[in-house]
């Protein structure tokens, strides 16, 4: 009679392997969506894109929401790993950060919604904040290595609140959200920096992260028009220019190192690449609103273009890789 594996030989269920960087995906979808949604707006298209976009970032954020949630039931320890771990701490905002985006796509057609997952998305952030802000201030195994862009998503998520909290009606809670964010923002760019520069590069699967540069002057600059009512009064200060030409300068920058990035094997981390690159098309749109001039329409067109054929191609590679079941699988 032929011998049975033991049953530490059989392989972990794949939901063990589940990554919460997953939520990433409902950070790009809606962020496109998003995008579309005031090309629309601006251009008059009649097409509605982003109602397509915003029911898919919707669907998958429940299908990967219950997928957690089975993991968290069924593999604490491996969840609890993820909670420690100086890299994939950092992605548990993306569940926050997915809420705070879904509102906003949902702000004109289902205000209701929207509200909900605006209250529950800027409640858990500011908890995943102060829990990931606590790790980083009494670990003991941390070094310099570890810091890669990914470390904006905890804090500097926080400049997303007011995009849909304005328009709810939350101002004031919206400006302290937003200070948070600015304010670690500049720390951690300046952390980075000086690692990106003095220390060895960042390894091939978090190389995509790179983009998330372009996130917090970009989506500071959407929340900054909406906080400083400069949309109503069609006018931009200096800040806000700042905002957006730093987010436009690292666009430029990262776009001219494209030959490094296409030679990377995939990851879910080239989901890095949709949300920031939707954040800057998002607000150089609103430079085109707001100023009228004929250039960053033209700006506008080339990076919404750019970001759907992006986000495209990473749902391709993203089942591409779920079927050949080289996803959600244990880190070597």
């Amino acid at each position: 009679m032929p011998e049975t594996a033991p049953d530490a030989a059989k392989p972990d269920p794949r939901i063990k392997h589940f990554p919460v960087a997953f939520f990433a995906v409902i950070m790009g979808l809606s962020g496109l969506s998003i995008a579309w949604e005031m090309a629309q707006a601006t251009f008059g298209m009649p097409l509605d894109m982003a109602g397509a976009l915003r029911w898919l970032a919707l669907g998958l954020f429940g299908l990967f929401s219950v997928m957690y949630l089975i993991k968290l039931f069924l593999f604490r320890d491996a969840v609890l790993h993820e909670l420690r771990h100086p890299i994939q701490i950092n992605f548990f905002p993306t569940i926050s950060i997915s809420m705070l985006l879904l509102s906003a796509t949902l702000l004109s057609s289902l205000p209701g919604l929207a509200a909900v997952f605006w209250i529950i998305g800027t409640a858990v952030h500011l908890l995943l904040t102060l829990y990931v802000m606590n790790v980083w201030m009494h670990h003991d195994h941390f070094e310099i290595h570890h810091i890669n862009p990914a470390w904006f998503i905890p804090v500097v998520g926080n400049v997303l609140v007011p995009i849909a909290g304005v328009p709810l009606g939350h101002l004031e809670l919206s400006w302290f959200f937003f200070s948070v964010g600015v304010l670690f923002w500049l720390i951690l760019f300046a952390i980075i920096t000086y690692r990106m520069l003095f220390h060895q590069p960042l390894p091939d699967r978090l190389m995509p992260t790179f983009f998330i540069l372009i996130a917090p002057p970009a989506a500071g600059f959407i929340a900054y028009i909406e906080l400083s009512g400069l949309a109503e009064a069609g006018a931009l200060d200096a800040f806000a220019r700042v905002l957006y030409y730093s987010s436009l300068f690292l666009t430029l920058l990262l776009l001219t190192q494209v030959g490094r990035f296409v030679r990377l094997h995939y990851y879910i981390s080239w989901w890095a690449y949709s949300f920031p690159l939707a954040a800057v098309t998002i607000a150089t749109l609103i430079m085109y609103e707001l100023t009228g001039l004929l250039a960053f329409a033209v700006i506008g067109w080339t990076l919404l273009s750019l970001v759907t054929l992006v986000v495209i191609f990473l749902l391709y590679r993203t089942a591409v890789a779920v079927g050949g079941r080289s996803i959600c699988v244990p880190h070597l």
